[in-house]
Formats: C-alpha cells, structure tokens, sequence
C-alpha cells in the first residue's frame, strides 16, 4: 500500500511541475521570510525553492532543497498551537467562523478532492477507524465534524447501529450530506444536523460511541471539543479519533511534505480556486500534536485505556480513548 502512495505522490508532483513550467514560476530568493496567509503569526521562512523554468528538476533535488521552517509564535494561554492557525488571517471572524466559512466555500468538490488527494485510501483510513468499534456494537453513535457525511455512510454499513447523529458547523456540507444519505436509503438510521463540537446539544451520556475523522484538527480549542465528547459519552463509551500525522521515514517524511505543501495546495486550485483550505490543512497539520503527545491530552481530558495506531507509513493515526465506567 504505501509503494503505491509513494508512485501516486509521485506522479502527481510531476505533472505540477510541468504545470508550473507552463506558467513560468521563477525561482525564489532563498533568503526572503513569507508571511503566509494562513499562518496566524507564525512567521513562515521558505529557504532554497527552486523550480527551473527551463528543465525538470530531478525528485530528489527537489526534496533536498524545499525546505519550510516554522518559527513559533507565544503559544495562546489555555490553549494549544495548532488552536491559534486559522484559514484566514485577514478576517476578524473567529476560527470556528472561519472554518464553517471555508468548508462552504469547498463543499462542491470536497469528496471528489479527498479521493483524488489521497488516492482513495481515505477510504480505507475511515474503513479502520470504524473497525474499532466493531466488538463494542454501539447502538447511538454521534459523528462529529461529519462533514457530508461519510464516516457516518460507512458506520452504518460496517456496525448496522441503531442511530447515527452527525453534526458540523457547515451548513452546504451537510446538505451534501443529507443528499447523499437520502440517496442511500438510510435516512432512518443517520441524521446529520448543525452542531458545534465544544457545545454539543445533547443530555450527558447519550451516546455508545463518537467518532470524528480530519475534524479535532479544525477545532477552535481541541481540549474543550475532547472533554464535550467526553460528556456526552456513556459510562464504558469509546472515542475514535482518526487524524492526519507525520511520517517518521525521512524519505517519506520529505516526499510528503512537498506533497502537502505544494502539490496538494495546487491541485485544490485547480478543482476549487481555493488553495487556502489545503494551505490551512498543511499548516494545521504540522503544529497539531500527534501520536503520544495527542494521547497525552486525551489523559488529560479524562479518557482512559487511551492508545494510538499509525496508518500508511504514518501519514495518519487512530486515536482510542473511553469513558470511564465508574
């Protein structure tokens, strides 16, 4: 599986390169610092970006001379780094507006982007998520940050449960959502509706299980969001998180960083015009925390029997965490 990645990545990287031929890219002063759009005072150096106007350049040399160093900013009080990146830094609005803002905006060609971008294997990703909760049988699940509705689509075909609840802050993606289900035949098992992970309406312990794919990055603070899951959990209920992370391979590591940075960005523009949701996705991804440091907080939070699973070379990772039953 992660042989095919790599030749997908690959591949892709080169025909952005062709297109930025075409477009006559010139090369970068190596020396100059950027403040990127998205990146909510973090100063952004882009050091050694060359791409040839002329010729091809070979995939290692470009691999060797993209290089993006984050300088941190002071981190917020009562919150993490992440918490602070927002899609936009000219607007005023806060994170959780800008969010459902720029999920509207890409709603269109969300599910068609996220085949292309990943190759499909989301699918998968979702696929293995959900397998977690396969001995526990939950009868109501809740699906936060449903999107249009897929982890909840795929919950139900893999678990049959009783009831699926997702809710979202974007109004056009779950009505995408609500047309897929219909489409489904299986409006009497998933409802999607808006909701606000940091203020879920429902009564506490409400629910067997919740689940939330590409979604604890967007929260305007994670902690809040993990401990509102929490709540509304029954004694003996299980978390499934499933979540973007960072290859440990350097030369995987390195293959998609350029593919995060620059491939993914251009390919959304040329769905959408829209590069800044992927320019955001890049950078939230690279200060979320990950792996030890994400169970960590959901310790904190006060989940217990808490662990983490790396998937596709560790492009992404299942988080697991429960509800106490005392």
């Amino acid at each position: 599986m992660e042989g095919l990645l790599i030749k997908y990545f690959a591949l892709i990287i080169c025909i952005v390169i062709i297109r930025r031929e075409d477009m006559r890219y010139g090369m970068l002063n190596s020396n100059k610092s950027v403040q990127e759009p998205f990146n909510a005072g973090r100063k952004v150096k882009v050091v050694g970006l060359k791409l040839a106007t002329k010729k091809i350049l070979p995939l290692h040399y470009l691999l060797l001379t993209t290089r993006l160093h984050i300088i941190p900013s002071q981190a917020m009080s009562n919150s993490l780094p992440h918490d602070s990146i927002t899609p936009f830094d000219d607007s005023k609005k806060t994170k959780k507006e800008q969010i459902a803002e720029m999920f509207n905006n890409i709603a269109s060609c969300y599910d068609r982007l996220n085949r292309v971008l990943s190759a499909g294997i989301d699918v998968s990703w979702r696929k293995k998520a959900i397998s977690q909760l396969r001995n526990d049988r939950p009868g109501q699940i809740l699906d936060v940050a449903t999107g249009t509705g897929d982890m909840a689509i795929i919950a139900y075909r893999l678990l049959r449960s009783e009831k699926i609840i997702g809710i979202d802050i974007s109004d056009q993606m779950l009505d995408l959502g609500r047309k897929k289900i219909e489409k489904e035949g299986l409006t009497s098992f998933i409802q999607l509706q808006r909701g606000d992970s940091e203020t879920i309406n429902f009564a506490d312990n409400s629910f067997d299980a919740v689940m939330v794919a590409f979604g604890v990055r967007n929260f305007e603070n994670l902690e809040d969001g993990l401990k509102e899951m929490l709540r509304v959990l029954k004694p003996g209920g299980k978390l499934v998180v499933l979540e973007f992370s960072r290859p440990r391979i350097k030369i995987f590591r390195s293959l998609y960083n350029l593919y995060m940075g620059i491939i993914a960005p251009e390919i959304a523009r040329w769905f959408s015009q829209n590069k800044k949701a992927y320019q955001y996705l890049n950078q939230s991804a690279k200060l979320f925390p990950e792996r030890q440091t994400f169970v960590e907080i959901l310790d904190n939070a006060g989940y217990s029997d808490t662990s983490f699973k790396p998937l596709s070379a560790g492009i992404c990772c299942i988080y697991i965490g429960k509800k106490s039953a005392g």
